[in-house]
């Protein structure tokens, strides 16, 4: 029998494919699941962002492309795929100066034969792109024409710091995933979280953060849901969820030890309780 390391606790996950499986998981270890839907698979061609910026490549008025995501690699590759074939989209992107953030974009592109000119190093934050490109571009970005490659969620920093060195930042969003078509369940979790009314959250994919700011437009929810994940157990999968935390300026308490979903609730429920006591110091409140 597991040991009941979330007994009293309640515990918020966003799985849409996995949601029984998430759902059983949380509840082997004591814990109070709440788990919404929060992501669907969309069709490719449904990217016309992407297939617009498609057309400015073939066309050579791109002259620097920015991978921030492994996934988004493989993704805009693809996307891309459904209107030009691959040879002709590899001669046309191996013209430009390509910069990748970090390993897993870069695997992509030597998966495909292309060797990225510029390597974003750790800990790969928007700053160290910014900075990787000072380097290696001192008099600014003035007359380049720069395509960033986004996956699911805009960086408003990067875009503005290639903007003030003088780039033309033409943005490519890729999507694989868009919300459900009933958010019902979705909205009533992060009612509930922003009620501060949940202990644990646990995110296994950057793209369900994503959707969950899409259930705040207004600001005053997006401070209120910061407010609240300061009393709260933030468990992240592995480094890009985590990355896209930090960089819209939440917290993440943990990682597991292996990125999998069993082993996320595993290892929130050996921690979770001595993470509140520290995030919630008032006596009685865990």
């Amino acid at each position: 029998m597991a040991p009941k390391g979330l007994e009293g606790l309640t515990v918020a996950a966003f799985e849409s494919r996995m949601a029984s499986e998430m759902t059983q998981l949380i509840t082997r270890f004591g814990g109070t699941p709440l788990v919404a839907p929060s992501m669907q698979e969309i069709p490719l061609e449904d990217n016309a962002q992407a297939l617009e910026f498609g057309e400015q490549l073939m066309a050579g008025d791109i002259q620097l492309l920015v991978f921030l995501t492994g996934v988004g690699t493989r993704t805009l590759i693809d996307v891309l795929e459904t209107r030009w074939s691959q040879a002709d989209i590899l001669k046309a992107v191996s013209t430009l100066t390509l910069v990748v953030r970090g390993p897993k974009p870069l695997a992509v592109l030597k998966s495909l034969g292309l060797t990225p000119q510029l390597i974003v190093p750790e800990p790969n934050t928007w700053e160290d792109v910014l900075t990787t490109l000072d380097i290696h571009y001192p008099k600014g970005l003035a007359h380049v024409t720069v395509g960033l490659q986004e996956y699911g969620v805009a960086n408003p920093e990067l875009i503005e710091g290639l903007t003030t060195r003088g780039a033309q930042v033409v943005r490519i969003p890729i999507y694989r995933w868009t919300l459900p078509d009933d958010i019902g369940p979705l909205q009533q979790v992060m009612e509930k979280i922003l009620a501060q009314e949940v202990d644990i959250m646990l995110l296994t994919n950057a793209v369900q953060f994503d959707h969950m700011l899409k259930m705040l437009p207004e600001e005053s929810d997006r401070q209120k849901l910061q407010q609240a994940m300061t009393r709260m157990v933030i468990g992240s999968i592995g480094q890009i969820t985590s990355a896209r935390l930090r960089d819209q300026h939440f917290p993440v308490d943990f990682e597991p030890s292996h990125p999998k979903m069993g082993t996320l609730v595993k290892e929130a429920s050996q921690q979770a309780k001595e993470i509140l006591k520290k995030k919630r110091p008032a006596a009685g409140e865990v």
